[in-house]
């Protein structure tokens, strides 16, 4: 017994450690998430058509955001070893990186999002409803889509700093830039939604703006306080005095940003076709899937939190060639991931016939079918947390090929067309459909053990040798 507490559970020290890059996390995203449920309700009170196209827009908008996370997170892996091996010179060239790539796939964003708007968004909008209800839904998704395209840069300039700061070490200014976005952003929807103190009801676009003008304070927030603090943030140091990069290090973040890359814009892309495949049942489906997907956000902050911190601690102990201790540390961080997500998934299952009626406009249908949706993520939730674990493990050590085939290969070559088949072939209706497309969780779990007892991931990249 004690060899198994000593293997897999750590002393207070260790969960203090864990917590301190986790909790600033959690809170910032948790913060976001809570604003975002809130904005959910509020536009649910302004009617259901324009939820439903806000909620089809930001489906569109999380495969750019994911890609965005995939670039920054590539270099992210150099800058936590750079900064474990105390190498600040390295940390400015992956800083470097992340602004260049991220500018182009905004670029790249802005024209697709403008051209290909309508059939994008006229491809959730398939399932049984009225053509006057596809007509709204269609109308309030191009408008919010539009709006929010002013805010991508300053999202992805935050993203930059932000990710680099938690990366060295510094997770509480992210924290802090979220709160105030967040506080922004309800105060701002509450105003320009219903048309308070004067300002015009703008509903849906309201929403947007105030989306917007919270990314800009946001943005603000992380790049002032590192610019003002240099001794805390030495890579700012004459960060813009030149965007070139040495080729040979330049080549090898972007070897290993490209998977990781690829990764998070097909596997939003496969969520995405996921939840098209749910609206196939019926436009019912949309608004009840973007209440529980707003919910779920709230309590999933917890393992997305955990795994942020598997990659920024696991990460750095392999930059500083700690091996055995990064093997040792991940393993119990994995284990207390999935067991926090035990007790917030249980509570989140409990709470899911309540949670849907605060969406009080909403029909009755819609509600019980977002309480449905809500009960089988949180019995899931054990078992996402153990994929997601998994996935940043091989991510810190730079296996960014490996986590390619992990997550998005898996979730594009079999969850989609499993979903899609048992809908068109088998005819399942929508519930037993989401819990087995939910469960293939569980393969990824399994396989992701399975790699990291195998030790691959078990890799120094900032070694001097391998430069």
């Amino acid at each position: 017994m004690q060899a198994f507490r000593k293997k897999y559970i750590g002393d207070r020290a260790f969960y203090r450690m864990a917590l301190l890059v986790a909790l600033p996390i959690m809170v910032q995203n948790g913060i976001t998430q809570f604003v975002a449920l809130l904005d959910n309700i509020m536009l649910g009170s302004v009617g259901e058509t324009q939820m439903g196209g806000v909620g089809v827009a930001n489906q569109l908008i999380f495969v750019f955001n994911l890609a965005i996370f995939g670039a920054v997170s590539g270099a992210g892996i150099f800058s936590a070893q750079f900064f474990g091996k105390g190498d600040n010179h390295g940390v400015q060239n992956a800083f470097r990186f992340k602004l260049m790539i991220c500018a182009a796939l905004t670029v790249l964003g802005i024209v697709i999002f403008l051209t290909l708007d309508d059939t994008l968004i006229r491809a959730y909008l398939q399932g049984e409803g009225t053509a006057e209800e596809r007509t709204k839904t269609l109308y309030y998704a191009k408008e919010y889509l539009h709006i929010m395209l002013v805010g991508l840069v300053p999202f992805v300039i935050a993203q930059c700093y932000s990710g680099t700061l938690r990366e060295c070490g510094q997770t509480i200014v992210p924290m802090v830039a979220g709160i105030v976005s967040v506080v922004i952003n309800l105060i701002f929807n509450t105003i320009l939604i219903f048309g308070y103190l004067g300002a015009p009801k703008l509903g849906s676009a309201g929403a947007a703006i105030a989306t917007v003008i919270a990314r800009f304070a946001e943005a603000a927030v992380v790049v002032i306080w590192a610019h003002k603090n240099p001794k805390k943030c030495p890579y700012v140091v004459g960060l813009y005095r030149t965007m070139r990069m040495e080729k040979r290090l330049a080549m090898q973040i972007g070897i290993k940003t490209l998977p990781l890359l690829l990764n998070e814009t097909l596997w939003a892309g496969g969520m995405a076709l996921l939840s098209m495949a749910y609206s196939l049942c019926g436009l019912i489906v949309v608004p009840a899937n973007t209440i529980a997907s707003t919910v779920s956000n709230v309590f999933n902050v917890a393992f997305l939190a955990m795994g942020s911190a598997v990659g920024i601690i696991v990460g750095q102990l392999l930059g500083a060639d700690k091996l055995e201790e990064a093997v040792d540390t991940d393993r119990k961080l994995i284990v207390f991931s999935v067991t926090i997500c035990f007790a917030i998934g249980g509570v989140m299952a409990l709470l899911s016939p309540y949670i849907p009626n605060i969406y009080t406009a909403q029909p009755a249908d819609v509600r019980a079918l977002a309480s449905d949706f809500i009960m089988i993520i949180g019995l899931v939730m054990p078992i996402n947390s153990l994929a997601n674990a998994c996935y940043f493990t091989m991510r810190s050590g730079g296996k960014t090929l490996v986590t390619f085939l992990f997550d998005s290969v898996y979730i594009c070559c079999f969850t989609v067309p499993l979903a899609f088949f048992l809908h068109s072939v088998v005819g399942l209706s929508i519930l037993p459909l989401f819990l087995v497309c939910q469960l293939t969780d569980l393969g990824k779990g399994i396989v992701g053990l399975i790699l990291i007892k195998k030790g691959v991931w078990i890799q120094n990249i900032v070694k001097e040798d391998q430069a």
